[in-house]
């Protein structure tokens, strides 16, 4: 009893130093000089343009990821085909690699002087230093979630429902839809937090394909770092405290969404 006790009081001594810690000084701080700094920080044009960019790409990105790692948890667990452990590492690499990594082997092909950059700007398509480019680094880095979240729930849920529902005749549309998809939403719930989770925070890959120019291609994250930079604290905290707080929005509406599918 007292070491399960004990035990629990490490588990949520190492969470309080981690999380609960940071983000209340991060509260404190931001709301130390009152609220009229606070306002004045979120209503800069910059801060404006740097918190709906992020909410674009962020629009943007889950979707499209969502979609692919629903489609590719299928291909994985009810498809053999050759090449599938490849693909299977395929999907890990934006977790291997450094985003860092991945911005400049973006700029390599997209480019002014990449692979294809020159025939997209030929063609008036501009990737990077411009939005398309920070929304494909965003999607790779936040790709593997999604599929790494419902590739175990299809695993444990078998293939036996899906098979009863085309013996009564369902086509595998209606299958899909009214089998598949219910028994692995758990699944791609959680997978659509961390993939929110992660385009939120994304900083690395974002920082090199953008060209960080204010009021143009600065999303929250970049900005924080240029209001530190510019010795702006209050700003840099409230930009802060605004991402902490789209990211706990995504996980209560996702919880009230879970709630209301299981009444």
């Amino acid at each position: 009893m007292k070491t399960s006790i004990a035990l629990r009081l490490v588990a949520l001594g190492y969470l309080a130093l981690l999380i609960a810690l940071p983000v209340a000084l991060i509260v404190w701080r931001t709301f130390a000089q009152g609220l009229a700094p606070v306002w004045i920080a979120i209503t800069q044009p910059d801060a404006v343009h740097a918190f709906w960019l992020t909410v674009l790409i962020v629009a943007i990105t889950v979707p499209v990821n969502t979609v692919f790692g629903v489609l590719c948890a299928l291909v994985l667990v009810r498809h053999r085909f050759p090449g599938k452990a490849i693909l299977n590492a395929v999907i890990d690499l934006p977790v291997a690699i450094s985003p860092v990594v991945v911005g400049l082997a973006l700029y390599i092909v997209y480019g002014r002087e990449g692979w294809i950059g020159p025939w997209l700007l030929a063609h008036g398509l501009r990737v990077i230093f411009a939005l398309p480019g920070m929304i494909l680094a965003t999607i790779f880095i936040s790709l593997p979630f999604v599929v790494r979240e419902v590739v175990p729930v299809l695993r444990e849920i078998g293939t036996e429902q899906e098979q009863m529902a085309q013996t009564l005749g369902a086509s595998p549309l209606q299958i899909f839809w009214r089998v598949t998809l219910p028994a692995m939403r758990a699944g791609v719930t959680y997978g659509v937090v961390l993939t929110t989770a992660r385009a939120l925070g994304e900083f690395g890959a974002v920082s090199i394909v953008s060209g960080r120019l204010a009021g143009q291609t600065e999303t929250l994250t970049l900005y924080v770092q240029e209001r530190f930079e510019q010795f702006d604290l209050a700003g840099a905290y409230t930009a802060s405290l605004l991402l902490a707080l789209l990211a706990l929005a995504t996980v209560v509406a996702m919880n009230l969404f879970k709630g209301r599918r299981a009444l």
